[in-house]
């Protein structure tokens, strides 16, 4: 082969591989960044650009009805919309939810797959790890949602303290201030009532009746 062709065949290998790269986890500016730990590149504003990735899964860390009174905040306790290609997995959950802001209140108080003590998560079952695993596969680019982004940012922090790459997870922040193309609603009115689709979200409860509590 010309040694022409393949510095050639080189450089378009090098390009398209870095055409597909990820910008590397920045968590951005202000309030947004410091509280919450949303990050700079891949956010709401900027979604779009990273769907449908093999490499990556799609998580929406939202209950379908949160207990507590996001409307507050201006937000929305019901899970009235996603964007395309989020699966919905409840981070209150997966782990006892702390620190939310006072306006709010309380959310969901019961079982967990894991209890968050002293700086550190403790599992309840015998298969809390494995539920995870599956659900948030290490070999994959991880990138999180919910409401505001607290959530996500709480599953961000919580994956990176039980051995995640942090370098592979993306809290992208809240459906609130989605602004992308690929928004699905689930709140709809119908007759003057409010009515929510829930059989378009891809929901995964976890039936802790059937796990084996340590």
């Amino acid at each position: 082969m010309p040694k022409k062709l393949i510095i050639f065949l080189f450089v378009i290998t090098l390009f398209l591989c870095g055409c597909d790269n990820l910008p590397k986890p920045e968590i951005t500016s202000g309030i947004r960044g410091e509280e919450l730990g949303i990050d700079k590149n891949i956010n709401e504003k900027t979604i779009d650009n990273y769907l449908n990735r093999d490499d990556s899964v799609y998580r929406d860390m939202r209950m379908l009805k949160d207990p507590g009174n996001y409307e507050a905040i201006g937000g929305d306790a019901y899970l009235s919309g996603f964007v395309k290609g989020f699966e919905a997995i409840p981070y209150p959950l997966i782990v006892n939810v702390t620190d939310l802001p006072k306006e709010v209140g309380n959310t969901y108080t019961g079982k967990t797959l894991y209890t968050y003590k002293n700086g550190k998560y403790m599992p309840n079952y015998e298969e809390s790890k494995a539920i995870l695993e599956y659900y948030f596969p290490k070999d994959k680019n991880i990138f999180l949602m919910c409401g505001g982004g607290g959530y996500a940012g709480g599953m961000k922090n919580m994956l990176v303290a039980l051995g995640w790459d942090k370098d592979k997870i993306y809290n992208v922040g809240g459906y609130w201030y989605y602004e992308g193309n690929n928004k699905v609603e689930v709140k709809r009115k119908e007759k003057n009532e409010v009515v929510y689709d829930f059989w378009k979200v891809t929901y995964h409860d976890i039936d802790f009746d059937h796990l084996h509590q340590l």
